[in-house]
């Protein structure tokens, strides 16, 4: 009987689950916002480059009409 109460009141195991759950949370929730930082990082880069290769462009054109 010892050994039963003993077990049902041991309470390490439960801090232990408790630390899985609070870290796969933080996984689920860091994914989705990992994921839509991309998206926005992504679409700037793409901006920041057309604007470097128009002003390349004209840079090169000018250049040329110089000489």
């Amino acid at each position: 009987m010892k050994y039963l109460h003993k077990f049902k009141t041991d309470e390490s195991g439960a801090v232990t689950v408790d630390w899985v759950l609070l870290t796969a949370a933080i996984i689920g929730l860091g994914i989705p916002v990992v994921t839509a930082i991309s998206f926005g990082v992504q679409s700037a880069l793409e901006k920041i480059d057309n604007g470097m290769t128009v002003a390349a462009y004209f840079t090169f054109s000018f250049d040329a009409n110089t000489e």
